[in-house]
């Protein structure tokens, strides 16, 4: 399939800035696979898609104040850094301007409070580098760091937590699963209280997620990996549920790609961890999930190919026109959709 395939026109007018002051006061775009049919709701409305029994797949993987600036050692040039992930002693990270990092470079940040030492090169702006700080790594991070939020997010963050789920619990992610966002705790005893059930994963969002995809040919795109954690309470959930009749409903693209990870490397739920490169483009036979809560993504993103291949291109294209008209927003701070199939 080709690029081109997942470009849909959006006004800039319609990019999301800032979050709304109620989470979950956001408009949900309620998508039916099976007819491509479209309800226009809020997102306080998602309990009407939810049935006892039906089991919530939440990613509670919480945001580092990931985005660091500093200066060269050396020549006091300014660097950009953003966290990506731990790696074996050390962290592989995002440079900007990358030609000027290489090998031995070091970067100080708050005066001394960080060091960064480049120990390794790579494509697309990808450095490995040794961190030297005093203390707790993410106190330092607090101290220093911005929240790493997307490029076309022009407006200041105020509160750092509205670019944190309200059950973000496990550090190590460099961006937010916004899938979660709308969700809040009232919300979410309310799903419960209908009998639905939570269950959680973690994966640390890094480059795979919000990579852009540049190559023509989807097929020839490269994910980078991300590291994710499934426990045996939530293992053992999401094989009950399945053997129930009951449905898996994952909260956003990156519960999905972990659900589908597992399913693809085991064959059923059970307890995990490791890095998945998974890459879902249409055509992926989705085996582990059955209705996908998401917000609306980049065009020409892997997120749309992933939200593409579980719909359909053709009736997923159609509904983002249909939010484009309907003036949705769109993005990190956007509004919602959920896609599931069949009346409930």
């Amino acid at each position: 399939m080709k690029l081109e395939e997942f470009d849909f026109d959006l006004p800039e007018s319609l990019i999301a800035q800032t979050p709304l002051s109620d989470r979950s006061g956001s408009r949900l775009l309620a998508l039916d696979k099976a007819d491509g049919s479209i309800e226009d709701r809020y997102f306080t409305d998602i309990t009407d898609y939810l049935e006892a029994g039906d089991t919530l797949v939440l990613n509670d993987t919480r945001v580092l104040p990931a985005r660091l600036y500093g200066v060269k050692a050396e020549t006091g040039a300014k660097i950009e850094m953003l966290m990506l992930k731990p790696i074996e002693n050390g962290y592989e990270v995002l440079i900007k301007p990358a030609k000027r990092v290489k090998p031995g470079t070091v970067i100080v940040f708050g005066e001394g409070l960080l060091k960064a030492v480049c120990t390794d090169v790579f494509d697309e702006g990808i450095r490995h580098v040794e961190l030297i700080h005093d203390g707790v790594l993410e106190t330092v991070l607090d101290a220093l760091g911005e929240m790493p939020l997307p490029p076309y997010i022009k407006e200041t963050l105020d509160d750092k937590e509205r670019y944190q789920t309200v059950y973000a619990k496990n550090s190590g992610s460099a961006a937010a699963p916004t899938a979660g966002l709308h969700f809040t705790e009232a919300l979410l005893e309310e799903i419960e209280a209908k009998g639905i059930n939570i269950a959680t994963i973690t994966l640390h969002v890094g480059l795979g997620t919000f990579r852009p995809v540049s190559t023509d040919d989807i097929e020839d795109h490269k994910m980078h990996s991300e590291f994710y954690i499934m426990n045996e309470e939530t293992a053992d959930l999401l094989n009950k549920t399945r053997d129930s009749g009951k449905r898996i409903i994952s909260v956003g693209t990156t519960s999905t790609r972990t659900l589908e990870t597992i399913i693809r490397d085991h064959g059923v739920f059970t307890a995990a961890s490791g890095f998945t490169d998974i890459f879902i483009y249409p055509g992926f036979d989705y085996r582990a999930i059955d209705v996908l809560i998401t917000n609306f993504h980049l065009p020409k993103s892997s997120l749309m190919m992933l939200v593409s291949a579980f719909s359909g291109r053709d009736v997923i294209m159609d509904a983002y026109r249909h939010a484009v008209e309907a003036e949705y927003r769109f993005f990190s701070f956007g509004d919602a959709m959920i896609i599931h199939e069949g009346d409930r």
